[in-house]
Protein backbone atom coordinates (compact mmCIF):
# COMPACT_ATOMS: atom_id res chain seq x y z
CA UNK A 1 0.00 0.00 0.00
CA UNK A 2 1.40 3.36 -1.00
CA UNK A 3 0.80 6.62 0.77
CA UNK A 4 -0.87 7.89 -2.43
CA UNK A 5 -3.38 5.00 -2.51
CA UNK A 6 -6.31 7.34 -1.84
CA UNK A 7 -5.75 8.94 -5.26
CA UNK A 8 -6.81 5.59 -6.75
CA UNK A 9 -10.35 5.75 -5.32
CA UNK A 10 -12.91 5.15 -8.06
CA UNK A 11 -16.22 7.02 -8.25
CA UNK A 12 -18.89 6.71 -7.31
CA UNK A 13 -17.88 6.32 -3.68
CA UNK A 14 -20.22 5.72 -0.78
CA UNK A 15 -19.73 8.02 2.18
CA UNK A 16 -21.06 6.62 5.45
CA UNK A 17 -21.88 9.55 7.72
CA UNK A 18 -23.44 10.14 11.13
CA UNK A 19 -26.69 12.00 10.51
CA UNK A 20 -26.81 13.07 14.17
CA UNK A 21 -23.43 14.85 13.96
CA UNK A 22 -23.75 18.59 13.24
CA UNK A 23 -20.36 18.68 11.48
CA UNK A 24 -21.35 15.73 9.30
CA UNK A 25 -24.65 17.40 8.42
CA UNK A 26 -22.82 20.54 7.26
CA UNK A 27 -20.47 18.45 5.11
CA UNK A 28 -23.33 16.37 3.66
CA UNK A 29 -25.25 19.55 2.84
CA UNK A 30 -22.20 20.89 1.00
CA UNK A 31 -21.72 17.57 -0.81
CA UNK A 32 -25.36 17.48 -1.90
CA UNK A 33 -24.79 20.80 -3.71
CA UNK A 34 -21.34 19.99 -5.11
CA UNK A 35 -20.94 20.10 -8.89
CA UNK A 36 -19.74 16.45 -8.81
CA UNK A 37 -22.36 15.19 -6.34
CA UNK A 38 -23.13 12.23 -8.62
CA UNK A 39 -19.71 10.84 -7.68
CA UNK A 40 -20.79 10.38 -4.03
CA UNK A 41 -23.54 8.23 -2.54
CA UNK A 42 -24.49 9.31 0.97
CA UNK A 43 -25.50 6.77 3.61
CA UNK A 44 -26.62 7.91 7.05
CA UNK A 45 -25.46 5.27 9.52
CA UNK A 46 -28.01 6.61 12.02
CA UNK A 47 -30.90 5.79 9.68
CA UNK A 48 -33.18 3.14 11.18
CA UNK A 49 -32.77 0.96 8.05
CA UNK A 50 -28.97 1.04 8.05
CA UNK A 51 -27.24 -2.21 9.00
CA UNK A 52 -23.44 -2.20 9.27
CA UNK A 53 -23.46 -6.00 8.95
CA UNK A 54 -24.56 -5.55 5.31
CA UNK A 55 -21.10 -4.06 4.73
CA UNK A 56 -19.17 -6.58 6.87
CA UNK A 57 -18.32 -3.95 9.45
CA UNK A 58 -19.56 -2.74 12.82
CA UNK A 59 -21.65 0.29 13.70
CA UNK A 60 -19.28 1.30 16.53
CA UNK A 61 -16.31 1.25 14.15
CA UNK A 62 -18.21 3.45 11.71
CA UNK A 63 -19.13 5.87 14.50
CA UNK A 64 -15.48 6.15 15.52
CA UNK A 65 -14.04 7.00 12.10
CA UNK A 66 -15.26 8.14 8.72
CA UNK A 67 -15.73 5.30 6.21
CA UNK A 68 -15.76 5.52 2.41
CA UNK A 69 -16.27 2.57 0.06
CA UNK A 70 -15.30 3.03 -3.58
CA UNK A 71 -16.87 1.30 -6.58
CA UNK A 72 -14.05 -1.26 -6.64
CA UNK A 73 -14.95 -2.43 -3.12
CA UNK A 74 -11.98 -0.73 -1.44
CA UNK A 75 -12.49 0.77 2.00
CA UNK A 76 -10.90 4.03 3.06
CA UNK A 77 -11.11 4.80 6.77
CA UNK A 78 -10.34 7.88 8.85
CA UNK A 79 -8.35 10.63 7.17
CA UNK A 80 -7.88 8.32 4.16
CA UNK A 81 -11.68 8.38 3.74
CA UNK A 82 -11.57 12.16 3.49
CA UNK A 83 -8.68 11.96 1.03
CA UNK A 84 -10.50 9.42 -1.17
CA UNK A 85 -13.69 11.48 -1.07
CA UNK A 86 -11.92 14.67 -2.10
CA UNK A 87 -9.91 12.85 -4.78
CA UNK A 88 -13.09 11.69 -6.55
CA UNK A 89 -14.56 15.18 -6.21
CA UNK A 90 -11.65 16.57 -8.22
CA UNK A 91 -9.34 17.94 -5.52
CA UNK A 92 -6.52 15.58 -6.45
CA UNK A 93 -3.69 18.11 -6.06
CA UNK A 94 -4.75 18.91 -2.50
CA UNK A 95 -5.07 15.19 -1.75
CA UNK A 96 -1.61 14.58 -3.19
CA UNK A 97 -0.17 17.30 -0.94
CA UNK A 98 -1.98 15.79 2.05
CA UNK A 99 -0.22 12.48 1.33
CA UNK A 100 3.29 13.92 1.63
CA UNK A 101 5.17 12.55 4.67
CA UNK A 102 5.06 15.45 7.15
CA UNK A 103 1.69 16.77 5.97
CA UNK A 104 0.24 13.24 6.11
CA UNK A 105 1.41 12.76 9.70
CA UNK A 106 0.02 16.09 10.88
CA UNK A 107 -3.32 15.66 9.12
CA UNK A 108 -3.75 12.08 10.35
CA UNK A 109 -3.03 13.20 13.92
CA UNK A 110 -5.45 16.11 13.59
CA UNK A 111 -8.14 13.78 12.26
CA UNK A 112 -7.66 11.33 15.16
CA UNK A 113 -7.84 14.21 17.66
CA UNK A 114 -11.07 15.50 16.11
CA UNK A 115 -12.67 12.05 15.65
CA UNK A 116 -12.23 11.20 19.33
CA UNK A 117 -13.92 14.45 20.34
CA UNK A 118 -16.45 14.84 17.52
CA UNK A 119 -19.57 14.15 19.58
CA UNK A 120 -18.69 16.51 22.45
CA UNK A 121 -17.46 19.19 20.03
CA UNK A 122 -20.72 18.84 18.09
CA UNK A 123 -22.80 19.31 21.22
CA UNK A 124 -20.77 22.38 22.17
CA UNK A 125 -21.07 23.78 18.62
CA UNK A 126 -24.85 23.25 18.50
CA UNK A 127 -25.27 25.08 21.84
CA UNK A 128 -23.26 28.02 20.50
CA UNK A 129 -25.29 28.05 17.27
CA UNK A 130 -28.57 28.11 19.17
CA UNK A 131 -27.41 31.16 21.15
CA UNK A 132 -26.44 33.08 18.04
Amino acid sequence: MTRFRTLDAKAPVTLFHDGHCPFCRVEVNWLSKHRHRERVNLVDIQDEHFCADDYDTHFDAMMGKLHVLDNQGRWYIGMDASRALYAVLGYRRLVWISCLPVVNTVMDAGYRFFARRRVKLGQWWEKRQSRA
